[in-house]
């Protein structure tokens, strides 16, 4: 889910700035040391927006920088347990498929994509049942729920979020309108 949220957050401004402390300038600052990191409590920084305030600063020892406590807004990516997302198959292996959900990916594992058995094409990059004839591959459209989640602060590209399409409404986005044109197409009951 992505949020607008007020932070607060310290910056080093080098000595070279320091006769332009601006907004803009802490901006810069803020955005270079946040904007793709993870965080526990608010997820991913997807983009430091706007600077609200800008604190005292503060020197200390044996640093050259002056230190100042900011208030901002950012926009942040937070999955949250159970979200529906919508996202885009960047990548297919054999256990499963990589699916970009803003900016991070989740795994969709092969368990977790149909109740079909799903064999790997790795050179076509995809995913295919013999029953349905039915793919999934890089670029396909498709809708997940978030089913598990462990977000690594230290190393984001580290960080796991499991997904499911195995729901009623969820799955491929070609499916899930193959599905609805057969429920509109069938015969309501007691129609003769």
């Amino acid at each position: 889910m992505y949020k607008r949220v007020r932070l607060r957050d310290t910056v080093e401004v080098p000595p070279r700035h320091l006769a332009d402390v601006s907004p803009a300038m802490v901006k810069k600052l803020l955005q270079d040391k946040l904007e793709g990191r993870m965080d526990e409590d608010v997820g991913s920084v997807v983009s430091v927006i706007e600077v609200h305030d800008i604190g005292d600063g503060a020197v200390l020892p044996n640093k050259p920088g002056v230190y100042y406590e900011a208030e901002f807004d950012a926009l942040t990516f937070d999955p949250q347990m159970q979200e529906v997302v919508d996202g885009e198959v960047v990548e297919v292996v054999n256990f499963g498929a990589f699916i970009g959900i803003g900016p991070v990916d989740g795994l969709l594992h092969v368990s977790q994509i149909s109740d079909e058995y799903l064999a790997y094409d790795e050179e076509n990059q995809q995913l295919a049942s013999r029953e349905s004839n039915r793919t999934l591959g890089v670029g396909d459209a498709v809708r997940a729920r978030i089913v598990t989640k462990s977000i690594d602060e230290r190393n984001p590209r580290d960080s796991k979020i499991g997904l499911t399409a195995k729901q009623v409404g969820l799955g491929k986005h070609g499916w899930l309108k193959e599905e609805r044109k057969k429920r509109e197409s069938a015969p309501e009951a007691g129609d003769s």
